[in-house]
């Protein structure tokens, strides 16, 4: 077989050439083409599914949530083993699939089983599904450098103006945002004028719901005119909370400010972000999304800071403090360095233990076209080119250039050993 393939190379010498010009080609396309990344993404596939029931014990959380959300969500298709952890108002749940199953076909398959669940949670606990990115997604973090400027306006800032806009990146499945206060309306019961009143948590809960709302009403004519009746109920101020009618007593209507007292104040927290012991700060982290290009996205990502930036109150402005494209460009720089290096190595011993021009250009010709070949391979398996698969490449260049040797040198050998035959057939014809 391979003989045959030898001597058909040698027959047709112009066929040869033009098949490993079109990979050469193929394979420069494919290296401007291919996904870049510090790198190699080694996650499983997994999927979480994540629920919030803030105020209740790990304990609590881990029998009437995290418990029946497992055993409801076994038994999904190609689920090699669900993992669950459950903690103070939250619980996190993690199905991880087989390798070569489709991430969205397993997430449309856990979304489809959250829906059918039911009655099993309970009443106000909704399960969500965490972004489609995998354990190594955090490409880029931010943080907001804003003197002057409170940690409660910069968080409003940050998930009310600049999480929208940078959301929109393609390539990005979520920004998270932290540190900062979450403002919040808290309303502080007197638990003696609950008693005087005759009142509970529950009549102040539902009171504050009612309320906070708004009703569509009909359409009527009038004088060839039409009307829309709307009521729009969204309280939008203390005062308006204060006000809040919970009951009347004799024809008289009990207040929220008559049993408490209403503030706008931060949510509860369980951390703080501090940046280099010089205080608190607020920010986001940007995620990959699941098979996209990290070194495009964290430009796109970067590109969409600066449009945002014009927005920004004065003085405010983004500082990066962690960039995967910094390690990507160091990383495949560095690589691409090794590998002119030992390029130029390898065929200067070639040319110098061949000693013979055309020899050592056959060989060497090999190794730009086996190099550009193998990222076609890798586009092909959707590898990226990061540390690991370009060390790889650096690694085989001796592999590369040996068959070349081997097969000179064994040409040379032949053409010796049938050269001296026929020498000595032309001595043995003269002397007869």
């Amino acid at each position: 077989m391979v003989e045959k393939l030898i001597a058909f190379s040698l027959r047709n010498r112009f066929l040869v050439l033009l098949i490993a010009t079109a990979i050469f080609i193929w394979g420069i396309y494919s290296i401007k083409t291919s996904k870049i990344d510090a790198i190699p993404d080694l996650s499983e596939n997994q999927v979480i599914v994540f629920t919030e029931w803030m105020g209740r014990s790990p304990q609590i959380i881990e029998d009437q949530v995290t418990y029946p959300l497992v055993t409801n969500l076994q038994g999904i298709p190609k689920v090699k083993y669900v993992r669950a952890n459950s903690m103070f108002g939250m619980s996190f749940i993690y199905l991880i699939f087989d390798d070569n199953t489709d991430i969205y076909w397993a997430r449309s398959r856990v979304l489809e089983r959250l829906s059918s669940i039911g009655n099993v949670l309970p009443q106000g606990v909704a399960p969500t599904m965490g972004p489609d990115g995998t354990g190594v997604g955090h490409v880029l973090w931010y943080t907001l450098d804003a003197p002057g400027v409170d940690l409660g306006e910069q968080r409003a800032l940050q998930d009310w103006y600049i999480k929208f806009a940078l959301q929109n990146v393609e390539g990005v499945s979520e920004i998270a945002s932290f540190g900062g206060f979450q403002k919040q309306y808290q309303i502080s019961v007197d638990p003696n004028k609950l008693s005087y009143y005759k009142l509970t948590i529950s009549d102040i809960m539902r009171a504050v719901n009612a309320n906070n709302n708004e009703a569509g009403g009909r359409k009527f004519e009038m004088s060839d005119i039409g009307y829309i009746i709307k009521t729009t109920g969204y309280l939008q101020s203390i005062d308006q909370i204060e006000n809040l009618s919970v009951k009347t007593s004799n024809s008289i209507p009990v207040r929220i400010r008559d049993i408490g007292t209403v503030q706008m104040a931060g949510e509860s927290r369980l951390g703080i972000f501090d940046y280099n012991g010089e205080g608190e700060t607020v920010g986001g982290i940007a995620v990959l999304r699941y098979g996209e290009n990290a070194d495009q996205v964290i430009q796109r990502v970067k590109a969409k800071m600066e449009e945002v930036s014009k927005g920004l109150p004065k003085g405010v402005k983004f500082n990066i403090v962690y960039d995967r494209g910094e390690l990507i460009e160091e990383s495949v720089s560095s690589i691409k360095n090794t590998l002119i290096e030992e390029m130029i190595v390898v065929s200067i011993i070639v040319i110098v233990f061949l000693f013979h021009w055309r020899s050592a250009i056959s060989i060497i010709i090999q190794i730009p076209i086996t190099i550009a070949a193998s990222f076609i391979v890798l586009n092909f398996f959707d590898i990226s080119s990061n540390i690991m698969s370009l060390t790889g490449i650096a690694l085989a260049i001796g592999v590369i250039v040996d068959n070349g040797i081997i097969m000179a040198e064994n040409s040379y050998k032949h053409l010796a050993v049938r050269q001296d035959e026929l020498n000595r057939q032309l001595k043995g014809g003269d002397h007869v």
